[in-house]
């Protein structure tokens, strides 16, 4: 028999990410994650699959971020009992990412009941917590280099992405076919992260594209960080950083570590790291010294350079606090999290900055205070911006276009097709194009819902 692929998410927007691949009545998932941004996409969190849990024999994840993960507890709940593959850094993060997931969507479901803001009553999240510490008993995970069978008969194996802890690109093997999935893949020039390795030769290939219409500046974090924080200190006031726990926390940590070891930065900056798993995460980078560019000095650095902020009284008490100082605070695209009580105090006063550190997905109030709109609802109230806005265009831990292409060089040989996906349309496109200009290859854009047979 043929093997399919249908594109259940990832495909026309950078989130969702879930690739379902069948082959002799047998059904494999690489990746399993939320869609965020748009209500619109978000909705689609609620809506069934087109297949059922019991009928998915296998689920392999790309990396812990929520957008190729944060389904999983969803899928297991309702009923998907076997086996998650993932690297032991996917699985350590997941401990982290996926539980804390399921206490904050418990959360914001009990302040919209609270103040009777949700039209459905009573408002529930979309998975618990405790379905979250359910889902994580199902990873197995693999090292990086070594073939594992996800299915009899099926042939996977990790190599190293980049981009985060545990971030793998995912060759499978099945039906006399070789399919590459890129997974999320990071700068060859990261300032935290080694490069990603070399693709393997394969007959298909899904590439990412959310920098697929864009290049990265010349200038790197620590160029355009300091500048905005020596302005902040001048003028005392409080720079609220929206990051992505798991990755841009860690970057800016060290961006801002190495900005004092060099004399850029004043020493007595504070900077506080207001999210228990970026803390949690930043404490791992000890633990995987093969897949990171700091040594035994800066990961010390890493953990100690800032005052860990871990419980709600801890970070209530940073609003007793006055400038100048460093409030890094998940989540990256302000969609949830403490950042959100961090923004509604100090987005509002012209001395305070904002500090957005990597893409914005469209529909995030992120990526509406980067559109500069002067203001936005957190918590059903409006709250005015006029804070200092700067985006950190250089913090970005996915590869950009020509760095995408680079890598798709790097095959040994031309695949018979490349599916464009995670990125929005445009970037999806314009390096569909690229692609086929300038590598000659073969390249489309999937849609939500598609079916290939290979």
């Amino acid at each position: 028999m043929s093997v399919s692929i249908t594109f259940l998410g990832g495909a026309g927007t950078v989130t969702g990410s879930k690739y379902l691949v069948r082959h002799n009545n047998h059904s494999l998932l690489i990746d399993c994650g939320l869609f965020q941004g748009y209500k619109l996409l978000r909705l689609r969190n609620w809506q069934p699959l087109p297949v059922t849990p019991h009928q998915i024999d296998s689920v392999v994840l790309t990396h812990a971020h929520l957008d190729h993960s944060g389904y999983l507890p969803l899928l297991a709940r309702d009923g998907y009992t076997k086996d998650v593959h993932c690297t032991p850094g996917t699985r350590d993060l997941c401990a982290i990412l996926l539980p804390d997931s399921g206490h904050l969507q418990e959360e914001d479901a009990a302040y919209l009941n609270r103040h009777a803001l949700s039209k459905h009553q009573p408002a529930l999240p979309l998975y618990t917590r405790l379905d979250a510490l359910h889902s994580l008993k199902q990873l197995r995970p693999h090292p990086f280099g070594k073939a594992f069978e996800p299915i009899p008969g099926w042939r996977a194996q990790f190599s190293h992405a980049g981009h985060i802890l545990g971030a793998a690109s995912v060759l499978l093997e099945v039906g006399g076919r070789r399919i590459l999935f890129s997974g999320d893949l990071g700068r060859s020039d990261d300032l935290l992260m080694r490069p990603p390795d070399a693709p393997p030769a394969a007959d298909t290939v899904l590439i990412e594209s959310t920098y697929g219409d864009r290049e990265h500046p010349d200038t790197d974090i620590l160029q355009d960080l300091a500048p905005a924080l020596q302005r902040l200190a001048q003028r005392g006031g409080v720079a609220v950083v929206p990051v992505f726990a798991v990755g841009r926390a860690q970057s800016v940590l060290h961006a801002i570590a190495e900005l004092k070891q060099q004399g850029e930065l004043p020493r007595s900056l504070p900077v506080f790291l207001d999210s228990p798993m970026a803390v949690n995460t930043t404490g791992l980078f000890q633990h995987y010294p093969g897949e990171h560019r700091l040594d035994a000095k800066q990961v010390h650095a890493l953990s100690h350079g800032a005052t860990m902020v871990q419980t709600t009284e801890e970070s209530k008490a940073l609003a007793r606090r006055h400038g100048p100082m460093v409030i890094l605070s998940a989540s990256g695209m302000a969609t949830g999290g403490r950042v959100l009580h961090h923004l509604a105090l100090h987005a509002g006063n012209h001395r305070n900055m904002v500090i957005l550190t990597g893409h914005q997905a469209p529909g995030t109030r992120g990526a509406r205070i980067a559109a500069g709109e002067k203001s936005i609802r957190i918590h059903g109230q409006e709250v005015q911006i006029r804070a200092e806005v700067v985006q950190l265009q250089s913090a970005s831990a996915h590869a950009d276009a020509t760095q995408t292409l680079d890598w798709l060089r790097r095959m040994e040989h031309a695949p018979e097709q490349v599916y464009v996906v995670h990125g929005e349309l445009e970037a999806a496109d314009m390096l569909r194009q690229r692609i086929e200009h300038e590598l000659r290859w073969s390249a489309s854009v999937p849609d939500h819902g598609n079916t290939y047979t290979l």
